[in-house]
C-alpha cells in the first residue's frame, strides 16, 4: 500500500499586528480563547503533523496563551522584517521527511481541522493546494516540499503568493464551500464583527 504523504502545519504568529493599535490581536479573546489558539487548535485537530507555531512580537505571551498545546514553537527573532522572514523560520524547523506543509495565517479562527484535512486530502507530490470558495482563492495554501527552496528565499512582507501565480501548472485547488478562507482579524472593528458573529451562530469546530 503506498504510504501517507507526510504534511506538518506551520501557524505564522509573529506580526506585530499594527493596524489594530495597541493591542496584540493574536492575544484578543474570541468565544472565551485567545485568537492564536483558535489557529492553533484547527491545526491540532487535522493530520499535520507537527504543528509548528512561529512567535516573534510579544512572543512569551502569545505561547502563554497556547499553554497546554502539543505543538513546537519557533521563535523568530526577524519577525520584524516581514511575513516572509515567520515563514522562512517555520519551514527551516520542518523535519527532513515532510512532504508538504500547510501555512496557516493565526488571524483565521474560523478555519477548522476539517477545512485542513481536505487540503491534505487533495495533496499530490509537487502540487500546491489551494482553497477557494465561489472561484476565489484565499488561505491556508499547502505547499509541497519541492518549493520549500524558494519559501526559503522570499524577503518582505508580501508572504508566498507570487509563487502561486509563478508555478500556475502547479496549482491544485479546492473549493471548501466556506467564506473562512477570506476570515482574517486585522482590525478592531473586525473583531468586534467576530465577536458579534459568533455571539449570533455557534462556532464552526471540527
Amino acid at each position: 500500500m503506498p504510504t501517507q504523504p507526510h504534511i506538518a502545519c506551520i501557524v505564522l504568529a509573529a506580526g506585530r499586528s499594527t493596524r489594530m493599535g495597541a493591542e496584540n490581536k493574536l492575544l484578543a479573546e474570541l468565544g472565551g480563547r485567545p485568537l492564536v489558539r483558535h489557529a492553533a487548535e484547527a491545526a491540532l485537530a487535522s493530520a499535520g503533523r507537527p504543528v509548528i507555531v512561529v512567535t516573534g512580537h510579544q512572543g512569551a505571551e502569545v505561547a502563554a496563551a497556547l499553554a497546554g498545546l502539543d505543538l513546537t514553537l519557533v521563535a523568530n527573532p526577524d519577525y520584524a522584517a516581514g511575513l516572509s522572514s515567520s515563514l522562512k523560520a517555520g519551514v527551516r524547523a520542518l523535519p527532513a521527511d515532510c512532504d508538504g506543509v500547510v501555512i496557516l495565517l493565526g488571524d483565521m479562527p474560523r478555519i477548522t481541522g476539517a477545512d485542513l484535512d481536505r487540503l491534505i486530502g487533495t495533496f499530490a507530490p509537487g502540487a500546491i493546494v489551494v482553497p477557494t470558495h465561489d472561484g476565489t482563492r484565499g488561505n491556508p495554501v499547502l505547499w509541497p516540499a519541492i518549493c520549500f527552496p524558494e519559501l526559503l528565499q522570499l524577503e518582505g512582507d508580501a508572504g508566498a503568493k507570487r509563487l502561486i501565480a509563478l508555478h500556475a501548472d502547479l496549482v491544485r485547488e479546492i473549493d471548501l464551500g466556506t467564506d473562512a478562507i477570506f476570515s482574517d482579524i486585522d482590525t478592531p472593528d473586525a473583531l468586534e464583527q467576530a465577536r458579534r458573529a459568533q455571539r449570533s451562530v455557534l462556532p464552526r469546530r471540527a
